[in-house]
C-alpha cells in the first residue's frame, strides 16, 4: 500500500481527476480500481510532497488573517475575528459591534437557540445588524435584568431586540440580574415563571457574551448592580474579568469569587458546553479579562481588536 500511495504518476492522475475534472473520490476510485480511503491518502501525500499546492489568492484581502489563524492555533479556539481600529472608547466598541453583527449573520443557522448576555459592546452589535436572513431563531437572555439603570444594556432588552430583528422568539428572564443573597438567588432559580428561560440554558447552540472587568466605568456598575466598594473588593482579590456578572482571575479560576455570585442566570461554567460561545471585547485594558476567559475555556470564539490580538499572540 505504501508503494501505491508514494507513486508520483498515480498521485498526479488522482489530483488531476479530483481538482481539475471535479471527480469525487468515489468516482476516482471506481475509475482507477482503488478504494476511496486509498484515493484520500494519495491526495494527502500529493499535498505533503508538494506535487499539488492549494493556494487561496483572496487571503491577502482579509486583514489580520494570519494573526487570527495564529491565535486559533495557540489557544485552541474555534474561531477568531480580529478588528482593526485606530481609535479607542466608543469607536472601538462600535467597530467590535459591527464585526460581531457581521459574524452573527453568517454564523447563525435557522432554528438555533441563542443566548445573549449584557453590555455596551453587545448593544452596538444589535444596533449594527442588517438584512436578517435566518428564521425560527429563539433568543434568551443569559442573565436577568430589570428596573435598574441603563436598561438598554440589559440582556432582556438585547435578546428582545434581536428577536424582533430576526422575527424570532424571545423568551424573557424577568428577574433582577443580581440579588442580595445566595438564598434568594437559589429560590428564584427554582421559580416556575423563570423556568422557560432557564430551561433553555442547556439547549443553546450559540452564546453571545461581552467580556467585562471590574472598574468604575464597567457595565456592571453602569446598570446599578454593583456598588463602588464591591468593585474595590473584587480588584483587591485579583478579579481579572467577568462573564454574566461572574468573576474569575487571569487563569480563569472562579473559586475566590463564589461568594459574590448572587446572579440570576446561567452559571458561567456551563458556557464551556455550548457549541459556539462568542466572547466580544477589546482594548488592552481588557487583556487580563480576555486571557482569563480563554484560559477558563468559557469562550471558544473570540472577536477582539488588533492590539489585544497581538498581545495575546506574543504571550504564548
Amino acid at each position: 500500500m505504501r508503494k501505491i500511495v508514494d507513486d508520483p504518476r498515480l498521485m498526479i492522475k488522482v489530483c488531476d481527476l479530483y481538482y481539475n475534472q471535479n471527480a469525487s473520490q468515489q468516482e476516482i476510485g471506481k475509475q482507477l480500481g482503488l478504494s476511496r480511503p486509498t484515493v484520500a491518502r494519495l491526495l494527502t501525500s500529493a499535498r505533503e510532497q508538494n506535487i499539488v499546492q492549494i493556494k487561496i489568492p483572496g487571503l491577502d484581502m482579509i486583514e489580520n488573517w494570519e494573526l487570527e489563524q495564529k491565535l486559533e492555533r495557540i489557544y485552541g479556539l474555534r474561531e477568531v475575528l480580529v478588528v482593526s481600529c485606530k481609535d479607542l472608547g466608543e469607536d472601538l466598541e462600535t467597530a467590535l459591534g459591527n464585526a460581531a453583527a457581521g459574524y452573527l449573520q453568517y454564523m447563525m443557522k435557522d432554528g438555533d437557540v441563542v443566548g445573549v448576555s449584557m453590555g455596551s459592546t453587545l448593544h452596538h452589535m444589535v444596533s449594527s445588524l442588517k438584512n436578517p436572513g435566518t428564521e425560527d431563531v429563539t433568543f434568551v437572555p443569559l442573565i436577568g435584568g430589570m428596573g435598574r439603570l441603563r436598561t438598554e444594556l440589559h440582556a432582556n432588552s438585547l435578546a428582545e431586540s434581536l428577536a424582533k430583528f430576526y422575527g424570532g422568539m424571545f423568551v424573557p428572564l424577568h428577574a433582577p440580574a443580581r440579588v442580595s443573597s445566595r438564598q434568594i438567588r437559589d429560590e428564584l432559580m427554582r421559580e416556575e415563571s423563570l423556568l422557560s428561560a432557564i430551561g433553555l440554558f442547556g439547549r443553546l447552540d450559540v452564546a453571545l457574551v461581552g467580556i467585562g472587568y471590574p472598574n468604575d466605568h464597567s457595565a456592571i456598575q453602569a446598570t446599578g448592580y454593583f456598588k463602588e466598594n464591591e468593585i474595590d473588593s473584587l480588584i483587591e482579590r485579583n478579579a481579572a474579568g467577568e462573564l454574566c456578572m461572574q468573576f474569575y482571575d487571569e487563569t480563569g479560576e472562579t473559586t475566590a469569587f463564589r461568594g459574590d455570585n448572587m446572579v440570576i442566570g446561567i452559571d458561567i461554567h456551563k458556557l464551556r458546553k455550548i457549541p459556539r460561545t462568542v466572547g466580544i471585547a477589546g482594548g488592552l485594558w481588557k487583556l487580563p479579562a480576555i486571557r482569563g476567559a480563554i484560559r477558563g475555556k468559557y469562550i471558544n470564539t473570540l472577536i477582539t481588536d488588533v492590539q489585544c490580538a497581538e498581545a495575546l499572540a506574543s504571550e504564548e
